[in-house]
């Protein structure tokens, strides 16, 4: 069976600079590290982690609660509120958000300050959202056309559209036109992560040249839920996996040709496992 392994499956830089981070203190000995959230969305990597001592804070009363140690900002960001939290309480910090989530959170505070409503296209369940609104003033948070359709701004404020950087590039261009006709006065900012516009792209295109398309990934992961979407958009026989456990090789056996992508958070060595077994 021939395998086509696209070439920007794995981990981005933001995930890798986090990961790298937490490794970093654990080598150093520190003790009490804390990250808040999951350091990235791969339950393999936090597992491993955990097992090294590094303990996941989920809510802010957990935060609220300690009193020493180190806490480390997950990759995904927080909101302005959450760093207060840990000067107040005097405890050491070590921010792992990726560069280009840090760049919005810097775009949502200076425009809250002039005065403008901050829109953010992406999903307002996931952390990476809730903490560029965490920087916000004012804000609204639009994932579909409905809702894209349904928004109207009662003041006559200025809009900024920012993006999750994880979201999927099309959907964004098709929000921005939807809310452009509204004809408020709107500055768009396209702040999808670079990365992540050419791995969607070329899943898309590997999917469209192969019988079968595994998506590795963890099911807690943004990206690769999108990546996931595209590649079925392609491909009917699109598989979401996390590791090699979870793939039906049965399914594969009529297959001539079968692509590989992932996520951002997902390590070499689970992507290594699935293309190896998929080339015996």
């Amino acid at each position: 069976m021939e395998v086509k392994l696209a070439k920007t499956a794995g981990f981005c830089f933001g995930v890798e600079r986090a990961v790298n981070k937490v490794y970093k203190q654990v080598e150093k000995g520190v003790k009490h590290i804390y990250t808040y959230g999951p350091i990235i969305h791969n339950e393999e990597v936090v597992r491993d982690l955990e097992a090294q001592g590094v303990q996941v804070l989920n809510t802010v009363e957990e935060l609220q609660a300690i009193t020493e140690g180190t806490i480390i900002i997950r990759s995904h960001g927080v909101g302005k509120r959450i760093y207060e939290i840990i000067e107040e309480n005097g405890l050491e910090k070590v921010d792992a958000t990726c560069p280009f989530v840090l760049k919005i959170h810097k775009i949502a505070e200076k425009e809250s300050k002039a005065g403008n409503h901050v829109l953010i296209i992406g999903n307002s369940k996931h952390p990476e959202v809730a903490g560029i609104k965490g920087w916000c003033a004012e804000s609204t948070i639009i994932e579909t056309k409905e809702q894209a359709k349904k928004f109207i701004l009662k003041n006559d404020r200025k809009i900024c559209i920012v993006s999750q950087t994880t979201f999927n590039y099309n959907k964004f261009q098709e929000l921005v036109e939807i809310i452009s006709k509204k004809r408020y006065d709107i500055s768009v900012l396209n702040t999808i992560c670079n990365a992540t516009e050419v791995r969607q792209s070329e899943a898309r295109t590997i999917a469209k040249t192969v019988d079968a398309m595994i998506v590795v990934g963890g099911k807690t992961s943004s990206n690769t839920q999108k990546l996931f979407e595209i590649c079925k958009e392609e491909c009917e026989n699109t598989y979401y996996i996390q590791t090699l456990n979870d793939l039906d090789f049965y399914s594969l056996q009529s297959m001539n040709s079968v692509g590989i992508t992932a996520g951002a958070s997902t390590p070499n060595n689970i992507i290594e496992e699935v293309q190896k077994e998929c080339q015996n």
